[in-house]
């Protein structure tokens, strides 16, 4: 009889253990092979599911087919266990290290791939890895074995397997010592892990929808052609009636150096394009030429807002002519909590949502530093799936300087191994780099790494602004911010005002509606991303129609929203925040000189805004130098000496906070990540447990880190909102679609996604606004849960006037 491991769906087709294994083998070993570990990867890929060879599992899928609604006991069939049990009793001893560490790496993964990677040592000094693979009786364990070996692999080429696997690792380990090799280990583990759960999760999607795999884009091919598109773009600016004009020479000087740039190694480099300049543009000009010479499989684009995304992925759409090719990620529509293991091989609306794809394989990728970091850190399997496509990549970090302060060490170390291990180029792209490289865990950014000449004459080239200093003096409230805004607007078309707090600006946007009667918009992160971008073209046609206006905002506007206004408003932050502001003012140098006020709002309360809090406290020391001495820091906040001072500061104040520090365990995240066994607290304290050493070479806390961090500093989760087509897609969400239907909802979704803090979600829920979808999987808003003045409505509340779109 055959062992199942998956029934399909439609017509009860059966797919074996031994079909299953060795197909995600195969795709396993194909996406290892890109680092050079094709065995590690296919070690796991082939014993994964090796517990359904074991008669409980047999009797559970059938059981499951026959009587689909009779409720399952959870945890009842342990079948990820097996194959990391096989590798810890064979192969982990003390007297072959590098064997033992190839056990523990590949068999964490393997007893992981239904939740996350688990503890080797835990604060609370336990193992969940030794509980499972060598304390864990399993039934039926030695048949499993047998049926192993006669069906999937003989016993001597397994050994011989295992073997390559071993030299693979020893290759691996000899690489970059400097890192250190717990560092290098947590990565390979996490990669392993990624690799593993994407081919286990295609191949189960193709035999339930019944295809092969897809057949592999040809990205040379298709770079090439987008180069065509892009240069024919760039060719036909030259024949503008202001092509002459020395900002637009400047403009086109920087693309070609971009790309001739391109033509250097895959590196960490920076890209400090001035705002205005054309970054965009340069950026994917140097990404399309170095993919198509060093055949990059994709070019992924990483930004802080997903205001940036939207603009970008239109700007870069438009210009390619596709649509298809390039995915647009803001946010996890799907909570991932849960250990699935349960419901493993028959088919559920956990099990499809779960094979929805996922993985970040399309060609061009615009997401977020939130999903960036997740892809590494976050807890679950859903994120980690996509760390292995950042590999053989050209990846753009735009506005990296918000990076969070927090995640400053992780960031630099996921970049490093990217750089180090996964053949991938990396630029950092902003017009106010960070100091990352003056940190305690240093981004190893390459010698000469500036891709722009003569940085300090293109920087007074671009110089389009004047900052004046409206904080050092003197405090605004929102009623003299209202008629400071006024009487500005006697002397202007149209002014963009940029506050701290979503609170601050709601109260100022409701007092000049009353004051005024000039049109005035509201943007905050309240609002999905459709409706920041009609509510940005609505301003963008005011503004080309020089109508006037005023548009108040958080910080979303002003990182890589390409809008320009006649005067900026900046409530004091960091200096980097001020920059960027600015980016919005004359951005297009049609007047000499446009003004940017530097303000302190009283009524901001940044108690819970820690990084904006100091950097405004760091800001005003340098505001205040310049206005005692104006020769001190090149003259300007918006100077690369000044830059660079901030940035210095500003990380030395916050130096406690870069490792992620997690006051509950008095521990940071860097160190339960790589926590070195020969000095480690926790070692020591499980012989004083135990009486006994920890029979392990690694120690890492990979279940627990996972589960402290979290990008930003409340846990946020995704809702989808009832604005324009989103309304359609939670209809469409209510119904059984396909998985393949499922993914181009989930795909369009991105669009309509809003992400609530735990505060805002709880009161949502207490008001009845939350409407749950897929068993608690994705959650959507009520009608009168979204505004369209304001986004987001926690009361639920809103009135039919202001509802209508």
């Amino acid at each position: 009889m055959d062992s199942i491991a998956h029934i399909r769906e439609s017509d009860k087709k059966i797919q074996t253990v031994e079909q299953h294994l060795l197909e995600a083998k195969e795709l396993a070993e194909a996406y290892g092979a890109k680092i050079g570990i094709t065995h590690i990867t296919g070690l796991a890929g082939m014993l994964h599911d090796l517990g359904k060879y074991s008669d409980e599992f047999q009797e559970y899928i059938l059981e499951a087919v026959n009587n689909p609604f009779s409720p399952l006991k959870r945890g009842s069939v342990d079948h990820s266990t097996a194959g990391g049990k096989l590798l810890f009793e064979r192969f982990h001893n003390p007297k072959n290290p590098i064997e033992s560490i190839l056990a523990e790496v590949v068999g964490n993964a393997i007893i992981s791939h239904h939740s996350c990677l688990q503890d080797f040592l835990s604060p609370d000094l336990e193992s969940n890895y030794l509980k499972r693979v060598r304390d864990k009786e399993l039934n039926n364990y030695e048949t499993t074995k047998q049926n192993f070996f006669q069906k999937v692999i003989l016993e001597i080429d397994f050994n011989q397997y295992v073997h390559e696997a071993t030299i693979e690792l020893q290759e691996f380990l000899k690489k970059h010592p400097s890192e250190g090799i717990e560092n290098n280990v947590m990565f390979l583990t996490k990669f392993v892990f990624s690799a593993l759960i994407d081919a286990d999760r295609t191949n189960t999607r193709m035999f339930e929808e019944d295809r092969s795999i897809e057949n592999e884009i040809d990205q040379v091919h298709l770079f090439e052609n987008y180069y065509k598109k892009l240069m024919d773009k760039i060719d036909s600016f030259k024949k503008d009636g202001n092509a002459a004009k020395p900002i637009n020479r400047l403009r086109q000087e920087m693309s070609e150096q971009c790309e001739a740039f391109a033509l250097q190694p895959s590196g960490i480099y920076t890209l400090s394009i001035p705002t205005g300049g054309g970054k965009t543009l340069a950026s994917l000009r140097y990404a399309l030429k170095h993919a198509i010479k060093y055949k990059k499989k994709r070019i992924i684009y990483v930004v802080p807002y997903t205001t940036i995304i939207e603009q970008n992925a239109a700007e870069v759409r438009e210009i390619l002519d596709d649509n298809e090719n390039i995915l647009e990620h803001h946010s996890n529509v799907i909570e991932d909590n849960e250990d699935d293991e349960c419901q493993d091989g028959i088919m559920s609306i956990q099990q499809k949502l779960k094979l929805a794809k996922d993985n970040w394989d399309s060609p061009i990728i615009f997401t977020t530093m939130v999903q960036f970091l997740n892809t590494f850190y976050a807890y679950g399997s859903r994120n980690i799936r996509r760390l292995h496509n950042l590999s053989e990549a050209v990846i753009i970090f735009d506005e990296v300087q918000k990076v969070p302060v927090s995640c400053i060490s992780l960031f630099n170390k996921a970049v490093n191994f990217l750089n180090n291990y996964c053949h991938s180029s990396m630029i950092l792209c902003t017009a106010t780099q960070p100091a990352l490289d003056f940190v305690e865990n240093k981004l190893s950014i390459n010698k000469d790494a500036e891709i722009i000449k003569n940085l300090d004459e293109v920087i007074d080239a671009f110089k389009r602004v004047e900052i004046i200093d409206r904080a050092t003096d003197e405090k605004f409230d929102t009623n003299k911010l209202c008629n400071f805004i006024q009487m500005k607007l006697d002397e202007v078309q149209n002014i963009m005002v940029v506050l701290n707090t979503k609170s601050v600006v709601k109260k100022l946007y409701e007092l000049l509606k009353e004051e005024t009667s000039i049109p005035v918009y509201h943007l905050s992160t309240s609002m999905c991303a459709a409706h920041r971008k009609e509510i940005l073209d609505e301003i963008r046609e005011k503004l080309d129609n020089e109508e006037k206006l005023i548009c108040v905002s958080t910080q979303l506007i002003e990182a890589g929203v390409d809008i320009s206004f006649d005067c900026v408003i900046r409530s004091l932050a960091g200096l980097d925040s001020i920059a960027q502001a600015a980016g919005r003012c004359n951005r297009h140098g049609k007047k000499d000189l446009g003004y940017v006020y530097v303000i302190d709002h009283m009524e901001e309360n940044l108690d819970k805004l820690k990084e904006i809090k100091v950097g405004k406290k760091v800001s005003a020391r340098i505001l205040k130098d310049i206005k005692n001495n104006p020769q001190l820091h090149g003259g300007s906040i918006l100077t690369t000496e000044a830059m660079k001072k901030y940035f210095r500061e500003f990380y030395n104040e916050l130096e406690s906070n870069l490792n992620y520090y997690i006051p509950k365990l008095g521990k940071n995240l860097v160190e339960l990540l790589t926590v070195k066994k020969a000095n480690s607290t926790y070692c020591q304290g499980f012989r004083s447990k135990y009486g006994d050493d920890l029979p392990l070479y690694l120690v890492n806390s990979y279940k627990t880190a996972a589960e402290y961090f979290q990008v930003i500093e409340n846990r946020t989760t995704s809702v989808i909102v009832p604005y324009g087509r989103g309304e359609d897609i939670i209809t469409e969400l209510t119904g059984n679609g396909s998985i393949d239907d499922l993914t181009k909802l989930l795909k369009q979704a991105q669009q309509y996604t809003v992400n609530l803090y735990s505060q805002e979600f709880e009161q949502l829920a207490k008001n009845n606004g939350i409407v749950s979808l897929f068993d608690g999987k994705i959650y959507a808003v009520t009608e009168g849960a979204y505004s369209n003045k304001f986004g987001i409505n926690v009361n639920n509340d809103s009135s039919l006037n202001d509802l209508i779109v």
